[in-house]
């Protein structure tokens, strides 16, 4: 019986086009980490380790590409957990230089500094808002795919965002006064 479910679901996982999922998905996930570390190495380096995670436990997922997504972000949501469990929350500057960004190394400083300080706020977040907005706005995802992702309704998922962005704006602005 064993060997049966086994097969089933060495079968399963053979089916999906990996390839083409991961070629679907990993800029969203990309843009993901880059929320949550605001650091580009760190969230390729994350986003590697998402999809090294994800072929070696390949066999254990079951569904079809549409589940796809909310395996993948769980998997992510880990990653992410487990890296900032071992990290210092905050990245250092010197990375401004390795961009390739049109512009300026100013204009290109500048802009590194504001996606900073915007990662430095949303890390500031509790959990739960700090997930659904990187998930909105990093992934990508909408209301319903979020919901589904962290277990709670659609329109709870509205009215938390609604809100947590509101709190980040006032926040903002505050240390722009300062």
């Amino acid at each position: 019986m064993n060997l049966v479910l086994s097969l089933r679901k060495a079968q399963a996982a053979t089916s999906l086009d990996l390839d083409a999922l991961y070629t679907d998905h990993v800029g969203r996930l990309y843009n993901y980490f880059r929320y949550r570390v605001g650091d580009d190495a760190t969230a390729e380096d994350l986003t590697a380790a998402t999809f090294e995670k994800v072929w070696g436990k390949r066999i254990q997922f079951r569904g079809n590409a549409d589940n796809f997504a909310a395996w993948l972000y769980s998997i992510a949501r880990n990653v992410a957990n487990d890296y900032f469990r071992k990290s210092p929350p905050l990245v250092a500057l010197e990375a401004a230089s390795d961009l390739a960004a049109p512009g300026s190394i100013s204009e290109q400083i500048e802009q590194v500094g504001e996606f900073k300080r915007l990662a430095v706020a949303i890390n500031r977040l509790p959990k739960r808002e700090r997930e659904i907005l990187t998930l909105k706005y990093g992934a990508e995802l909408n209301n319903r795919q979020i919901a589904r992702q962290l277990h709670l309704t659609e329109s709870n998922v509205g009215t938390i965002l609604n809100r947590t962005l509101q709190k980040m704006r006032l926040e903002l602005e505050a240390h722009d006064e300062r």
